[in-house]
């Protein structure tokens, strides 16, 4: 039953990216895109809910049941990206942001793996600032600062965040064994960033 709840909030959170995914395709401008893309993180730190990238970034700190709720986690959040996909393309608004999708998706596959990974290595750098500063920064404004500064950033930026793009692949019809194969380095380096960085300020901030 823990491990239900554990994939049943991963594929809240997955929905809730997806969502914000909707948004950033939405959107003319790719700074308004990247600053509604927010809502996703936003959503999932105020209820809690399992998103991979910002649950691998405390791995360090937890024991082998929490690696195997990565697992899941990582399959949930799978899940609400294609689910969420699915569900658009019943909608008039679909064919637009499919075309837009399948644009995206065709940069992304068309890049070599080494940029892939170190794309996604820089995107959980972002991403453990903002769901660290949301979860230890006093301040509600300094918290919420952290949350949309992260993410919008890595939006810009063009890094890779493996959950995102599970939404985009979904909704661009280019899911290949390619495909699974770039979403994999996405996921290392996704979870190397993040725990690299988690690491280093535990060293930084531990009293000597």
């Amino acid at each position: 039953m823990r491990r239900f709840k554990v994939f049943l909030s991963a594929i809240l959170a997955g929905i809730s990216i997806a969502i914000g995914g909707i948004a950033f395709l939405s959107s003319e401008s790719k700074v308004i895109g990247a600053l509604f893309f927010t809502v996703g993180l936003f959503t999932i730190c105020s209820f809690g809910f399992n998103l991979f990238t910002g649950k691998v970034c405390y791995a360090p700190e937890n024991d082998g049941r929490y690696a195997l709720d990565l697992v899941f986690i990582w399959l949930g959040n799978l899940a609400g990206a294609i689910l969420t996909s699915l569900a658009l393309r019943l909608t008039r608004v679909a064919p637009a942001l499919i075309e837009r999708a399948q644009a995206l998706c065709e940069a992304k596959l068309s890049d070599h793996l080494i940029s892939i990974f170190f794309l996604a290595f820089f995107c959980n750098l972002l991403i453990f600032i903002a769901v660290d500063g949301y979860k230890s920064l006093d301040s509600a404004l300094g918290r919420h600062l952290a949350l949309f500064f992260g993410v919008t950033v890595f939006i810009l930026c063009g890094f890779e965040h493996c959950v995102a793009n599970m939404f985009y692949f979904a909704l661009a019809g280019s899911y290949t064994l390619q495909t699974l194969g770039y979403l994999l380095v996405m996921t290392c380096g996704n979870a190397l960033g993040g725990i690299g960085l988690f690491l280093l300020k535990r060293f930084c901030t531990k009293k000597a």
